[in-house]
Parts: structure tokens; sequence; C-alpha cells
């Protein structure tokens, strides 16, 4: 899939530079007018008016054009990414280095996790008021989101769903998992045809990819006043006092976050891709405060191709299979964070986990992870799943449900940031010349 230029050099920086400037002016406003509500002198209600009527609308309308083109560019990179790469065999070796590595990035992301809650304990000496208060004020949202997780059938479910029997209902409902079946099943079907056949639907997929691309330029272009917005909405609402009282879960589940971003990463990038980690973080910086700000892997994705082919030299052949894919089953953020919220609501509640438990969680953490869903909170259903699955009470996830919008925008950001690395990765070692300027 060809794609369009971006910007000059300067005009470049000048927008990520904009990107980043609004970020920090959204999120200073936003605690500021929190700590102006608390004290009285903004009324409450003035805020929610605010937030609802002005920077609300202005994110809504960001996000929306970013997953407006989801899922044709899910479905167009995939259908021609498989078709390009020419025969099954290549597919098949390409889907196993794809596979393996997404598994192996995120056992060391789980491992992570588990070591740090292991050593450091956060969970240990909570105080019980807080414990109660915490689980009182957000048990609806817990029994809300419990109630997604369904009956536990999760693998069955999911299994059957891979294929489905009616793909626009699934486009409608994004679901992701089907349609990126049915977009390497549609790839397949075309290289088993004629070419003269199958040439024009390709040209016609090409040119449905380039203007998808053309409308993430659009989306950029008021990134600089919508990401602020977004950032603003949360800290205005709920501040730093959540924060306060996590603090130190919150801290573990960070730091786990930077080590595995600049740590895991930046070891694979250099020994297996031969790419310049600084050079590859430089370039990720949209993707990864479009990551942060939106809080959605599918969000994230159109501007993760575009920026993985025209800055990082991802061919489209690799990206248009490595990155829908990713998107919905490289969660390396997701599992660490499944990884230590398992492990600290269990020591919150006084629950002992033996070793043999904790390497349950490991595997569950990693598996269960390809089921969330790639919008904001997509990770907490299944949490529940694994807390009752290892003996901890379900209920307990309302205990971080408060600060899961912070955690939730770190996650995401690690889950794409991962994706690019595995699409340089692969490119790599199918002989893909990458960019190195």
């Amino acid at each position: 899939m060809s794609r369009n230029s971006m910007a000059p050099e300067a005009k470049r920086t000048g927008l990520h530079t904009k990107i980043l400037v609004g970020f920090v002016v959204g999120g200073s406003a936003g605690v500021t007018v929190n700590q102006f509500t608390a004290t009285g002198t903004i009324p409450y209600s003035t805020l929610e008016w605010f937030v609802a009527n002005v920077t609300a609308p202005i994110g809504q309308i960001f996000m929306n054009l970013l997953f407006m083109v989801v899922i044709p560019i899910v479905f167009c990179s995939l259908s021609l990414g498989v078709a390009r790469l020419g025969n099954v065999g290549k597919l098949g070796r390409l889907g196993a280095k794809t596979f393996g590595y997404f598994l192996v990035t995120s056992t060391i992301s789980v491992v992570i996790g588990v070591t740090m809650v292991n050593l450091l304990r956060p969970g240990d000496g909570f105080d019980p008021g807080t414990q109660r208060a915490l689980i009182e004020k957000f048990r609806g949202q817990a029994e809300q989101r419990a109630s997604i997780a369904g009956d536990g059938k999760f693998w069955p479910d999911m299994l059957v769903g891979m294929v489905s029997r009616n793909p626009i209902r699934d486009a409608a409902e994004t679901q992701m998992l089907p349609i990126i079946v049915f977009g390497i099943l549609f790839g397949l079907a075309l290289t088993k045809i004629p070419p003269e056949v199958a040439d024009p639907t390709i040209k016609v997929l090409d040119g449905i990819g380039d203007a998808m691309v053309v409308i993430v330029g659009f989306a950029m272009r008021i990134a600089h006043f919508a990401v602020p917005a977004l950032i603003f909405d949360v800290t205005a609402l709920f501040g730093w006092e959540i924060l306060r009282q996590l603090s130190f879960y919150v801290i573990i589940v960070l730091v786990g976050y930077i080590l595995h971003l600049f740590g895991t990463f930046s070891v694979l990038l250099r020994i297996f891709a031969r790419y310049s980690p600084g050079r590859f973080f430089k370039k990720m910086i949209p993707v990864m405060v479009t990551a942060f700000s939106t809080s959605s892997s599918n969000a994230t994705l159109p501007t993760t191709i575009k920026t993985s082919e025209e800055e990082l030299g991802v061919s489209s052949e690799i990206a248009g299979f490595v990155l829908p894919l990713g998107v919905t089953i490289n969660m390396n953020g997701s599992s660490l964070f499944v990884s230590v919220v398992v492990l600290f609501v269990a020591q919150v509640f006084g629950v002992e986990l033996s070793l043999g438990t904790q390497f349950l969680v490991v595997l569950l953490s990693v598996f269960t992870a390809v089921g969330a869903a790639g919008v904001p909170g997509g990770a907490i259903p299944l949490l529940v799943v694994v807390l009752e699955m290892v003996g901890v009470p379900g209920e307990g996830v309302a205990i971080i449900i408060g600060v899961d919008r912070i955690l939730d925008m770190g996650r995401t950001v690690v889950n794409v940031t991962g994706d690019a690395a595995a699409a340089c990765f692969i490119a790599s070692s199918e002989g893909y010349p990458l960019k190195i300027g």
C-alpha cells in the first residue's frame, strides 16, 4: 500500500512540539482547576458543564476521526499484506515469527510486573478504611465491568467468534478479531485467483487504504487541540487525590511500563532489528502521545501504520500484516498490568498466592490479554476472570478502577510501541531495509 509523504521535517517537528506542549498545558490546567473545585472557588457543576460541552466534544471528535478509519484500514492493510506476501509458505513463516515475538515480549512484561510486586509488596498494610471506601465508591463500576466478563467461557467464545458469520455486523460493532481473520482469508483468496482478476480488487483496496491515511492526517491537524482537551478531562475531574491513595501501586505499574518500554524494546531493537532505540522512540512520539491521550490501541492504529511505514521504513506488506495483528493480540502493557493488579489485590485482601499459582497468573496474564479490547478500559473485564481463577475476590477490581484511566494511558503506549517494534523486528528478519535516517 503506497503512502503519501509526510510534511517536511520542520513542520513535523513543530507538530510534535505542539502536541507535547498541549499535553502539558492540558494536564496542568486540569490539576489546577481540580484544586479550585476542591476549595469551592469553582463550582463542581460548572466544571462538569465545561467538560461536557467544551473539552469532551473536542476530544471525542478527534477520537471519532481515528476510530472512523480503523475497520477499513485493518481490513485493507491485512488483505493487501497477505496478498503481496505471495504464498502461503511465506505467510506461515511470517506468522510464526510474529506470534513468537508477541509471546516472548508479553512474557517478559509479565515477569517484570510479578517480580516488582513480589519484591515491593504494595498491597501489604493497606489501610482497611481506605480499602472499604474505594470498594464502596467504585462498586457500581466494578459490577458493571464484571458483568462484561461473562461466565468465564472466554476461550470457547473467542475461538468460535474468530470466524464470523456476518463481517458487516462485526465491523459495525468493532469486533477486531473476526475482521482480522476475514482480512487474512480475503488476502489468501486473492492469491488463489488469476492476477488479471485480483489486480483490480487490489488497486481498490490500495486506494481505500491511502484515503484512510489522508483522514488520519486530518485528525492529526487538530491533535494539538484535542490532546490537551482529553488530558484536561481526566485531571480536572479526578485530580491527584486518588493517585495519592494508591500512589505506591501506581508507581510500581508505571515503573514496570517504563522498564519494559525503554528496556526490553531497546534491547530487542538494537540486537535483533539493528535499529537505534533513540531514533526509534523519537520517531514514535506522535504514536505514543496519541496512544496516551486516547487510551485506545484501535484509535492509534492508523497513526501507528502511517509512522511505521513513512518514518521507520517498514514495508507496507509487513506493516499491513503485523500491526493489525498486534493491536489485537500483542498486549504487552495489558499483560504487565493484569499480573500486577492480581498480585496487588491478593495482597490487599491478605490472600497469599503460592509460586505455582503465581506461575498460573503469568500464563493467564499473557494469554487473557489477547482478548483485551483495544479501547479505554479494555483490560478491566479480564481482571475479574483472572482474579476469580486464582481465588481472589473479583470485586477487588473496584480498588483500582479509580486510577485505571491514568494506567490505561500508560499501558496503551506500551502496547502500540510494542507493535511498531515488532514490525521493525519482522521487517529486518525478512531482509527488508528500514529507514535509518
